[in-house]
């Protein structure tokens, strides 16, 4: 696989020279106008050591204008990266659209160091690249622009490089004695590039091999590749519909007919009268505080999520449950419209940031099931968008639970005719008033779509590890006693 990238590639400076101004015009000018376009571009520099990928990045960003960059690179996981799903700390550190940014020991880094060091079997790392090659697939599938170079030098080449870093007293702090012990174990990070390569260039996101050897030949060739391939995708995305290849609309089917759904097969009519509700109460909010300080104390992170119709009681039910834990073990996240800095990232990434510490418990005040849910049925996502967000949030919810998250899902549900009463109940109280708006007025127009999205979410992510609670909200009293039952039957299962 490497054989290209060890021909001994050069440069003369005098070409070097010549075409450097060229190309620094070229990367300003498509860095410019990069601004204003929908989609970020990310640049993966990975391979061995010496190579030249620190000098690669640094001379882009002094060819590039650096305030539009965000440059990263990623060494032991701290404390708090540790607490959280691998990913979390890469989410995190993604560029928005209209930016670039430069990734230096990336994703790839760990999954690759583990291999070499035999820490991990192959088996396990084919499925850590699966699961980078399904993050880069989500990103490329919303519009990002994923460049990817593997820096690569033969053993000998690495050799001499290190060494002369090493003689010169200007750049003998960049050679450690690690960097020499990977080149003593230089053929299994060979072994791990090749199986990298070839599991995680795709045709969205394909690997570049760059032979290190001669800095002039290095520098043009990533400097080059980057323009051209930031042009390209800038040039795609003006280009007008009446160039694109005339595709036939697939024939539309006729809409399904009405039928029974899993909201319309619960039974509604679950009560609890006053009394039972006040010492069922009591007793579960006292077994979730000693649950969840037992999880503080065994760093088990929990996560529950709320959704349901408007009036549903979601904001009740949460208040039941924060009532019975300590104020600094938890947090609610109420997820509104995106903002300007959210909507310029990928959907995912707003709740990629709010995931907990270990031992603390987040609640979602809706969720990532918007995507699917009120992007969906408002047509704010294209058919296209919520129909891979389903795959795109089992991935997503996959990856908390490998990390040992208790992840708990609620829909609220209310029937047509309690919603009205409750509408109207608002509309009479001097504080609740606030809470019903023209919006909601308008979306119960749109029950039945509701009712059908829910439905397709419920049979496309309800997994064993991940089930949904349904939980009948018509009766308040019912729906908070079936929250905490359940929150509570879950974390006892977990510990």
């Amino acid at each position: 696989m490497f054989e290209a990238a060890e021909v001994g590639h050069t440069l003369s400076k005098a070409v070097y020279k010549r075409r450097l101004p060229g190309l620094r015009t070229g990367l300003l000018q498509v860095q410019q106008q990069l601004r204003t376009a929908p989609f970020p571009v990310i640049v993966v520099f990975a391979g061995v050591d010496g190579a030249g990928k620190g000098e690669t990045v640094n001379l882009l960003n002094e060819w590039m204008d650096p305030r539009w960059i965000v440059t990263r690179a990623f060494g032991e996981p701290s404390d708090e990266e540790r607490e959280r799903p691998e990913q979390w700390r890469f989410w995190r550190e993604l560029p928005a659209r209209g930016r670039i940014g430069l990734f230096l020991s990336s994703w790839y880094s760990r999954p690759v160091l583990d291999r070499a060091y035999r820490r991990i079997s192959r088996v396990e790392f084919e499925h850590q690249l699966g699961r980078i090659a399904e993050f880069e697939k989500t990103l490329t599938d919303a519009g990002a622009l994923i460049v990817k170079y593997w820096m690569h030098l033969d053993k000998e080449a690495q050799r001499k490089r290190l060494q002369t870093l090493e003689r010169n007293p200007l750049t003998r702090w960049r050679v450690t004695k690690l960097q020499w012990k990977h080149w003593k174990m230089y053929d299994r990070f060979i072994a791990a590039g090749e199986q990298t390569i070839g599991a995680t260039s795709t045709v969205q996101a394909p690997w570049q091999i760059v032979e290190g050897r001669d800095e002039e030949y290095r520098s043009l060739t990533v400097g080059e590749s980057l323009r051209d391939a930031i042009a390209g995708r800038l040039a795609a995305a003006e280009r007008p519909a009446s160039d694109l290849p005339t595709v036939r609309p697939a024939r539309r089917a006729a809409a399904p007919a009405a039928g029974p759904t899993v909201l319309s097969r619960l039974d509604m009519t679950k009560r609890i009268d006053k009394r039972t509700f006040e010492r069922e109460l009591l007793r579960y909010q006292g077994e979730l505080n000693r649950l969840q300080r037992r999880a503080a104390r065994e760093s088990v992170s929990t996560i529950l999520v709320f959704e349901g119709m408007d009036a549903a009681g979601k904001g009740g039910a949460i208040r039941r449950v924060t009532a019975a834990l300590d104020a600094r073990d938890y947090q609610v996240i109420p997820i509104a419209a995106p903002t300007d800095e959210e909507l310029a990232h990928h959907y995912l990434w707003r709740f990629w940031r709010h995931l907990p510490r270990a031992g603390r418990l987040t609640i979602f005040d809706r969720s990532w099931y918007g995507r699917v849910l009120v992007e969906r049925v408002e047509a704010f996502a294209t058919p296209a968008e919520w129909r891979r967000a389903y795959a795109e949030i089992n991935q997503f919810e996959d990856q908390l639970l490998d990390h040992g998250v208790v992840l708990v899902k609620y829909w609220i549900h209310i029937t047509n005719d309690e919603q009205l009463r409750r509408f109207k109940a608002r509309e009479q109280s001097a504080v609740k008033r606030w809470k019903i708006t023209a919006e909601d007025w308008r979306n119960r127009a749109k029950w039945h779509a509701y009712e059908e999205a829910v439905n397709e979410m419920v049979a496309r992510t309800s997994t064993r590890q991940a089930p949904w609670t349904l939980v009948e909200g018509n009766d308040k009293h019912h729906a908070r006693i079936r929250v905490l039952q359940t929150v509570c039957g879950r974390l006892k299962q977990a510990l």
